[in-house]
């Protein structure tokens, strides 16, 4: 697969295209360009070329970087941060404290992973390499980056999606670098002016109350700008939150449904791709788009976590 130039989001913010999964515009790595050079999510260890090759393109050297900042742990966003930190002898990387010991040893975070992607783990995820403590700057809600003379950037602990979640938020572009919190983005419909958002609900720590309380908190916040995971930015803030929320409320209608009817994620994930087909027939996009390879992806993920949430409430 070919590198792509870094897309400029204005003259401080640029996004590298990861290509997650081989896939382009799937999951990207944010460069703020400041006085202490600052990398937002490093995708899984795959992507880590992708960034070198992208800092190099901005004219950036490798000791340049001064904060790798993690908005969470999962390989997808997290897993490269190990191997890249390994080539920034200046950078630091922030995190949540819930995610601290999991970077120092990923063990566990492995065989999350690796029960939930199966043969296909390897491929997509290795290498993941164990982080010294003292390359670690923890930084949960409230607390302050200072990364230019005209920049602090503001962490938000935002549960939801994972219980080691943050939300960072920059206050020059109004905006809020939001994980998977907020959902994810599918560029491919945008570059057909499709605006089309989703909840990420994945397991194992998936909290549907927790979710929207953080959606709802950004809403009150009236931001201008949401950087998602997956993948680029929007400027439809408030559309993009609602439908999150909206589509939330279903996969929990749903979700409840399938496990009174003693069914499993499958059936969950069938149910939520018809819905989302419904919806996005109305926009034109056939059923058999490519936009589905994807689509399907994140049903099935979203789905296990679900059904991961209603079987945690029986216990």
């Amino acid at each position: 697969m070919e590198d792509k130039r870094p897309l400029k989001l204005d003259n401080r913010i640029y996004l590298i295209d990861g290509f997650d999964l081989g896939v382009a515009e799937r999951t990207g790595s944010y460069v703020i360009a400041e006085e202490k050079l600052t990398i937002v999510e490093t995708g899984p260890s795959p992507s880590v070329k992708h960034i070198k090759k992208g800092l190099e393109y901005l004219g950036y050297q490798l000791t340049d970087v001064a904060y790798i900042v993690l908005t969470h742990i999962h390989l997808d966003h997290a897993g490269g941060a190990g191997l890249l930190i390994r080539d920034c002898p200046n950078a630091k990387i922030v995190v949540h404290p819930k995610g601290e010991r999991h970077l120092i040893n990923p063990k566990r975070l492995a065989a999350g992973a690796r029960a939930v992607y199966g043969e296909s783990f390897a491929e997509l995820f290795d290498p993941i390499v164990p982080i010294e403590a003292d390359s670690l700057l923890v930084k949960t809600e409230g607390d302050r980056l200072e990364i230019g003379p005209d920049c602090v950037l503001e962490f938000w602990d935002t549960p939801g999606h994972a219980k080691h979640h943050l939300a960072i938020y920059d206050p020059i572009s109004n905006g809020i670098f939001a994980g998977d919190t907020a959902g994810i983005r599918y560029q491919q419909l945008a570059n057909r002016e499709i605006d089309f958002f989703l909840p990420s609900t994945s397991p194992n720590q998936f909290e549907p109350n927790k979710m929207e309380e953080s959606i709802q908190r950004m809403q009150v916040k009236e931001l201008d700008r949401i950087y998602f995971g997956h993948y680029n930015m929007t400027e439809k803030t408030e559309l993009a939150l609602q439908q999150v929320l909206e589509w939330l409320e279903i996969f929990m209608e749903e979700g409840e449904q399938v496990v009174a009817e003693g069914k499993g994620y499958d059936t969950l994930a069938e149910r939520l791709l018809a819905k989302v087909q419904s919806a996005l027939r109305l926009k034109g996009v056939p059923d058999d788009d490519e936009v589905y390879i994807i689509i399907n992806l994140d049903l099935q993920v979203s789905a296990l976590g679900i059904i991961d949430y209603f079987k945690n409430l029986k216990q």
